[in-house]
């Protein structure tokens, strides 16, 4: 190279080359790191995930504010380590469907980070928009983080924004909730509804 053979050196880069060749060149691009997921995305496509969406809606119709427990359920199917988790009063909750703590750290010295879950019921054909989620956004306080759990989809932009703008916010959708029960056993409709029967027997009254 010093003494101006640079492109017949070996250490001559590919990508000069081909500038110098025919004027060629491939631009840097880095690797997209905002992950949002289309509706087809979110929702089982095969019928036994749909079927098993469609029990737990069944299920809650007329009372959907009952999933709220359910969904801290499936939240620990997900997130094992989630510590206490307390679902709020309906008529005050701030904004927040349940309150709770995920654990961290060894077992001999674990720390608490909080987090406020929101949990709505909805059918496929309704998704959860930018006012939905910006009502959760509003309630997470400092060092906290929020979890969204629904039965249906994530509106394009409500996801969109939540990525872009870095909000720590965990987005489980429809198909997520089947990879999730699927994950522990709750393979078909009749296990799934046993499973929300056992829940609802033993929630507090």
């Amino acid at each position: 190279m010093l003494a101006g053979r640079a492109y017949e050196s070996e250490h001559c880069p590919a990508v000069w080359k081909a500038w110098v060749d025919g004027r060629v060149y491939v631009p840097l691009e880095a690797p997209a790191t905002t992950i949002v997921k289309a509706k087809a995305q979110q929702l089982p496509s095969d019928p036994v995930g749909q079927a098993i969406l469609a029990a737990i809606r069944d299920h809650f119709q007329g009372r959907e504010h009952e999933f709220e427990p359910i969904a801290v359920e499936l939240w620990r199917l997900v997130a094992p380590a989630t510590g206490r988790c307390d679902v709020t009063r309906p008529s005050r909750d701030g904004g927040r469907d349940a309150v709770g703590q995920y654990m961290i750290g060894p077992e001999s010295d674990r720390i608490a980070l909080d987090f406020a879950l929101e949990a709505k019921c909805y059918s496929a054909d309704t998704s959860v928009g930018v006012r939905d989620v910006a009502r959760l956004i509003s309630r997470i306080r400092h060092r906290e983080f929020g979890v969204f759990v629904t039965t249906s989809h994530f509106a394009t932009q409500a996801y969109s924004e939540v990525r872009v703008d870095g909000h720590p916010i965990v987005m489980i959708c429809g198909q997520d909730i089947v990879d999730a029960l699927k994950a522990h056993g709750y393979t078909d409709v009749a296990r799934v509804r046993a499973w929300l029967g056992r829940l609802s027997t033993d929630a507090p009254r």
